[in-house]
């Protein structure tokens, strides 16, 4: 009767303090993206192939067996190939490849579609400002993107997810 009891108890304040304990954010797989480094990571040559993963607050990629890693909440800037579209690629974007020479405007939408851009802008140990461009496979610039967010990079252009809701959040009359 005593442990059937203990149990009702322990239960019971179980269930009325489970809404007051924090969730943390467990430690989930992170899955590699082929990347290639086209420049600015230090010990790396440019046009460099490997892996890119943001795991702990960190933005490692992996060549070889060497990794070469970016702490996010380092990280002044982090935008997409996808962000850069948006900003130009409206009526100014379309100008500018109606006037590029000899019909070759014709064909800049189509080079962007077929990789996406991760360009970051960071500060090293000492404070020393550097950047570096990644390509990867269409989609997966925007995820890794998120992710630096989510552990403290920071953006000068907002997720596209930021802004719907800015759009579509209804203004308070005062």
């Amino acid at each position: 009767m005593i442990s059937t009891m203990k149990v009702v108890v322990i239960v019971t304040v179980l269930l009325l303090c489970g809404p007051l304990i924090s969730v943390s954010r467990g430690q989930q797989p992170q899955t590699a993206t082929p990347a290639v480094q086209v420049i600015g990571l230090a010990g790396l040559k440019e046009n460099t192939k490997g892996q890119l993963t943001v795991a702990d607050g960190t933005l490692s990629f992996t060549h070889d067996k060497q990794t070469v890693d970016v702490s996010a909440s380092s990280i002044e800037d982090v935008v997409t190939g996808r962000d850069s579209q948006r900003v130009i690629g409206g009526t100014l974007g379309t100008v500018a490849s109606l006037a590029a020479p000899y019909g070759t405007g014709s064909a800049l939408p189509l080079l962007r579609k077929k990789v996406d851009t991760l360009t970051i802008q960071y500060r090293d140990a000492i404070g020393g400002l550097h950047g570096a461009i990644f390509t990867m496979p269409v989609g997966k610039a925007e995820t890794i993107k998120k992710e630096l967010i989510a552990w403290g990079a920071r953006t000068s252009i907002p997720l596209q997810a930021e802004i719907d809701k800015m759009m579509t959040t209804p203004k308070e009359n005062k």
